[in-house]
């Protein structure tokens, strides 16, 4: 008989996702292209195939094969991995198209609970369908689209970590303690079963290896799987299966109980153990795929048996006895015994090795001392209807090994006897012994054979170990709630740029938590944010430590190192990238950062355009271009560079900063201030943005409206020796000498070697009369910055002149 399309299409569909599990990505492409030309039609086979390409890494191919399921909207896991390929190919209004088509598949499920290490859910519910919508709708730069679905996602399901942080990331003012609180739609998704409901018939066809006829009439010359069909469908079919609907299971579960009943009926001595898992009914012509095959044995003769095992547990098979009749005694033995029913199994072995005598009511006769080293208790158990005589009856033994010696075993008889037969084969009555007739049995010689050593018992199958006491579910999500809501308000404050509630935030997280990648991470950028730099390199470094091999946000390290002027640490930290990554963008980012610290700009904008090649969408490598621009003096590239930058993120205010500098350095003092102003918007406390305010205003001669920008800068980054020197100047413009002075000797404190400290405490000293220390900070300023030799010159040429005030050096 021909193996069903079912059966082999459930087989292949095994495969693949046992190939998947595994990470075998090529192996699942090859099997489900297997599966999909066995059944073109189906759109379960569309979506295996579409899942492994995309799993592989394969994109096009994932999109090409789940396109036409997917833009129907009538399989959801093909449109789900449609959209998904959409997202990668930049085709958003596609995937857009498909998972709204798709919305009555995956609206109002939810998933969560019903992923476990025996079940998944194989499609996805509606808090991943949302995200991926609203991610859909961000890149195709729908804002007001985007930002309900992400609401959606997080409301399903709070676990849904990126639908947050992208909100974040957009701007969007978040209420985190309403997003992760325990609810009781969310709490009952954790309530079901292990394994229970993991399939979800809206996506598609149920999986054939489900139906009761998936797996039958499968006959075994044609089957291709036939080799390992005992074993494999054993794991399917068991509670290791993924993907088990319990209700279809528990119906065939009592079909297969009361067949398996029937069967051991029928077949009499057939008590072999029926698996847990459900199984079908089998074909009496098709072999048995859920249990191992047995030989059929020879007719019955008189042999020495020694032992009987279950076939289904031990390894070694049973051993066959010894022949101790002759060949006359044979043939006469194999005319009186009519041929057995179905193939004899070890249980039968076993309750012929301990049978016992009887008295003639019945009653079993005690063991003799000295034959026996304990005593055995026996059972009567009628496991089927017996065509025998009364005195026919299987004895199992309870409690006791079925491997246990024989002694003195008379042979059993067939209750049909041929006329002319041999007395000697007809089983005798005599006082105090009635020897059962059996069917099946072998015959054993009268005299006694030997000792045979105790085999020890056969273990049963390992019973599920009781659980601890579990705690409840509704504690273990409050706790995990607790802790996500607490790195939530962290994660929300450092992107509104509130680095200072944010570092707090993160401070009373437990410290387990706190020495994790991630959050080293967001603490290290909320310090760079607020121009802590040395801070910010120590919580790097600590993170470099505790993951070598992570390149995200590597590239605001390299920053740092910059600012704080490490050129040989910078290196290091590039070489290491750039070995172990190649193809990171971030790698390339640090590698021009150290190219441009060491002043050659025209390889750090190499750099920087293989960043961006590598990742088109890094709004920071556009950034890095820009600043080398300026330093080359490109003034048109790098406005290109940095309205690049702002395409591919709008609140990137790095990319604003960057163009006010340009107008600035340029001389369009109100342009500059407008992109100031739009950076301050989006990073409100960031002391550089606020020194420049003060700067440009400065250079339109209106030091009172700059000052206020100087101090709040100060404030906010007051070991900055920029800002300090800019309020220093200020006062010193503004004539209040006493506070200008307090400031410098702070500042010298701070920067002893800045030569801008230098210069303004020669100006200082220039203004009070000081010529003599004057003189000699403009010589220590001099030294410090031969580049300003000039400008330093002229200022000590005109110590006896009262010229005014004017600190436009290292502008």
């Amino acid at each position: 008989m021909a193996p069903t399309n079912a059966a082999i299409a459930g087989l292949l569909k095994q495969a693949v996702y046992y190939h998947l599990d595994n990470l075998s990505y090529q192996n699942a492409v090859f099997f489900a292209e297997r599966l999909h030309a066995h059944d073109q039609r189906s759109p379960e086979s569309a979506f295996l195939l579409a899942l492994s390409h995309y799993r592989f890494g394969d994109s096009r191919s994932a999109y090409e094969v789940s396109k036409l399921p997917g833009c129907r909207g009538i399989h959801l896991g093909c449109s789900y991995i449609f959209a998904q390929s959409c997202l990668d190919l930049e085709r958003y209004r596609d995937g857009i198209t498909a998972l709204e088509k798709a919305r009555p598949l995956w609206a109002a499920k939810c998933s969560i609970g019903r992923h476990t290490t025996s079940a998944r859910a194989p499609y996805p519910d509606a808090s991943s369908a949302s995200c991926l919508l609203g991610k859909l709708y961000r890149a195709y730069d729908d804002k007001k689209r985007a930002v309900p679905c992400f609401e959606d996602a997080l409301r399903a399901n709070p676990f849904m970590w990126d639908a947050f942080t992208i909100l974040c990331d957009m701007g969007v003012n978040v209420l985190v303690p309403n997003i992760f609180r325990l609810n009781d739609t969310f709490a009952r998704s954790f309530d079901q079963e292990s394994g229970a409901n993991s399939i979800d018939s809206s996506g598609g066809p149920p999986d054939p290896l489900q139906r009761k006829s998936g797996i039958q009439g499968v006959s075994q010359e044609s089957d291709p799987f036939e080799n390992h069909r005992s074993t494999a469908f054993q794991d399917v079919l068991s509670n290791n299966m993924l993907f088990v609907d319990p209700g279809e299971n528990d119906s065939i579960s009592r079909l297969t109980a009361g067949h398996s009943r029937y069967a051991v009926t029928k077949q009499g001595s057939d008590s072999m153990e029926t698996p847990t898992g459900p199984i079908a009914v089998p074909d009496p012509q098709a072999p048995r795929i859920a249990y191992p095959s047995e030989p059929p044995l020879a007719p019955a003769r008189r042999t020495r048996g020694t032992q009987a095992s279950e076939p289904g547990f031990l390894d070694a098979p049973p051993k066959m006895s010894y022949r101790l009749t002759s060949k006359k005694r044979d043939r006469a033995q194999e005319q009186l015994v009519e041929p057995p029913e179905a193939p004899m199994r070890g249980s039968a072995l076993s309750l012929a090795a301990t049978e016992r005598k009887r008295t003639a009511s019945g009653h079993p006769v005690q063991p003799r001392p000295a034959n026996f080293e304990e005593p055995r208790r026996s059972a009567r158990l009628n496991v089927a209807p017996r065509t025998a005589s009364r005195s026919n009856t299987n004895i199992t033994t309870a409690g006791v090994p079925v491997t246990r010696e024989l002694k003195k075993a008379r042979p059993p008889i067939s209750r049909i006897a041929r006329p002319g037969s041999s007395g000697t084969s007809v089983g005798r009555v005599v006082s105090g012994n009635r020897k059962p007739l059996e069917d099946n049995s072998m015959d054993i010689d009268q005299i006694e054979v030997p000792r045979v050593k105790e085999l020890p018992a056969v273990p049963a199958p390992p019973s599920k170990p009781l659980d601890p006491e579990p705690v409840k579910a509704d504690e273990g999500l409050k706790c995990i709630l607790d802790l996500l809501r607490k790195m939530a308000s962290g994660y929300r404050l450092s992107s509104s740029f509130q680095c200072q509630e944010a570092l707090t935030v993160f401070s009373t997280l437990p410290r387990s938590h706190q020495d994790t990648p991630w959050v080293l991470a967001r603490m290290a950028k909320a310090h760079y944010e607020l121009a802590n730099y040395a801070e910010a390199e120590k919580i790097f470094r600590r993170l470099r430590m505790l993951a070598p091999t992570r390149h995200e946000d590597m590239e605001f390290y390299s920053t740092v190192l910059w600012q704080l002027r490490k050129g040989t640490e910078l290196s290091f930290l590039a070489h290491e990238l750039t070995d172990s990554a190649w193809d990171s963008p971030q790698a390339w980012c640090v590698l021009g950062n150290a190219f441009s610290l060491d002043c050659e700009h025209e390889q750090a904008l190499q750099c920087f355009k293989r960043a961006i090649q590598l990742h088109p969408k890094f709004a920071y490598a556009y950034t890095l271009q820009g600043h080398e621009h300026v330093e080359n003096e490109e003034y048109d590239k790098a406005l290109v560079s940095y309205r690049r930058a702002i395409a591919a993120d709008k609140r990137h205010y790095n990319a604003y900063y960057g163009i006010g500098k340009v107008y600035e350095k340029l001389g369009n003092y109100d342009k500059a201030l407008s992109h100031y102003h739009a950076a301050l918007v989006i990073h409100p406390t960031h002391a550089v943005l606020i020194c420049c305010m003060g700067t440009v205003l400065q250079r339109q001669k209106q030091t009172v409206q700059a000052l206020p920008w100087f101090i709040k800068a100060v404030e906010l980054a007051p070991r900055a020796p920029e800002m300090r020197s800019k309020k220093a100047g200020a006062l010193l413009a503004m004539g209040q000498l006493d506070e200008a002075k307090r400031e410098l000797m702070i500042l010298r404190d701070i920067a002893p070697n800045n030569a801008q400290v230098h210069f303004l405490l020669a100006k200082l000293a220039k203004t009070l009369g000081d010529k003599r220390t004057a003189v000699r900070h403009f010589t220590i300023a001099l030294s410090l910055d031969p580049k300003a030799n000039g400008e330093i010159k002229n200022e000590i040429g005109a110590l006896e002149d009262d010229d005014g005030f004017d600190d436009s050096m290292m502008h």
